[in-house]
């Protein structure tokens, strides 16, 4: 079996740190909020070159800690993706604002400056692009937006670590930011974990206080807040993932060149590069209307793959009704026709040329 991600393989390079790190842990007892945390919040706002780096318990969490943070509630509208996972809008429904759902581009699959630019109304109050599959959108112009219109910029990177635009970090571009450390994620922990990150010292002293049930002063509680505390035990993980994140992305865009240079002469679309930043491949994600065909000559052959989204936001049933007669048709041409295949920092060359001779043979 050829899995999406072999996590077991990135597990041995790292092993003996991790298992010191947690041994350590243990030992100290120091289980929440402890040493570990705060080094790997130092140590990942300097790798992203913020001035605040938050952990929090889970990427979900981190966009709902980001918006609550910048003021976003009740009335407000909030323009994001609909072809992203549910945590994106979950987030901005959590607050009690309403996510407004743009097309998309149809090479990127990320949200269009010009499309964010046309839903904009007397309530929107924030925009919410996500850099989908390790693709930063074009920060520059909707970063312009936004300070044109008054509108708070919060990126969802849960899918962007490590990647960056004009040699600038994803996540630094906007008021707020949300990351995941889901495990299949660039840089993922054994379990659920997440990073919120700002410039803003206020808005920092308010994420600190949401996660931790609303205290500065254990058991002095100004506001209503949430138990979303980054585990001692993932910041070990983290902490030494980090170390090697260049590496491993470096390693997925390797990869994913060299699936798109054996697939060239097929009638596919494979990802695309826009030029405005360094795609990070959290996905490889390809397009094409033989797609069931293709899924099932890989599953046939013991060869994972999968379909990141087959249904859109704005046709979940959770969203029938505030989105009912919304039509995005790039959004649901591509969920129509995407598939993605394994990439991760360990997969081998010849194992993508496996992968791409079954492709191939649905072709001849």
């Amino acid at each position: 079996m050829i899995p999406m991600v072999n996590l077991k393989a990135q597990y041995a390079e790292i092993k003996d740190e991790i298992e010191r790190g947690l041994a350590e842990t243990i030992d100290n007892c120091s289980f929440i909020l402890g040493p570990h945390v705060q080094a790997f919040e130092k140590e990942a706002a300097d790798y992203l070159g913020v001035k605040h780096a938050i952990g929090c318990a889970s990427g979900t969490d981190a966009l709902h800690l980001a918006l609550l943070a910048e003021g976003i509630g009740a009335g407000d509208e909030v323009i994001t993706s609909a072809f992203t996972f549910i945590a994106t809008a979950e987030a901005i429904k959590y607050v009690g604002a309403k996510p407004v759902f743009v097309d998309i581009d149809p090479q990127s699959f990320n949200i269009t400056p010009e499309n964010i630019e046309k839903a904009i109304t007397a309530k929107t109050k924030a925009v919410m692009p996500v850099h989908l599959f390790g693709q930063p959108v074009n920060l520059p112009a909707i970063k312009a937006i936004c300070d044109k219109h008054g509108l708070k910029l919060i990126e969802d990177c849960a899918q962007s670590f490590g990647a960056s635009v004009n040699g600038k970090q994803t996540g630094g571009f906007g008021d707020a930011a949300g990351f995941s450390f889901f495990p299949s994620k660039n840089l993922g922990c054994f379990g659920d974990g997440g990073l919120v990150t700002t410039n803003c010292d206020k808005a920092a002293a308010k994420i600190k206080q949401y996660r931790n049930h609303g205290s500065d002063v254990r058991y002095y509680h100004d506001v209503i807040g949430y138990n979303s505390r980054l585990d001692e035990m993932q910041a070990v993980v983290l902490r030494a993932k980090l170390k090697h994140i260049d590496q491993y992305n470096a390693a997925r865009r390797h990869a994913a060149h060299l699936y798109s240079e054996l697939m060239a002469d097929l009638p596919l679309t494979t990802p695309h590069e826009d030029g405005l930043g360094v795609h990070v491949y959290h996905q490889y994600t390809l397009l094409s209307e033989r797609r069931d065909e293709i899924m099932k000559a890989l599953q046939d052959q013991q060869i994972a793959c999968a379909v990141y989204y087959p249904v859109p936001l704005h046709q979940q049933n959770v969203f029938k009704d505030e989105c009912a007669g919304l039509s995005l048709p790039v959004t649901e041409s591509v969920a129509a026709n995407c598939f993605s295949l394994p990439i991760c920092s360990s997969i081998s060359d010849d194992t993508i040329k496996q992968i791409v001779a079954v492709i191939r043979s649905v072709f001849n």
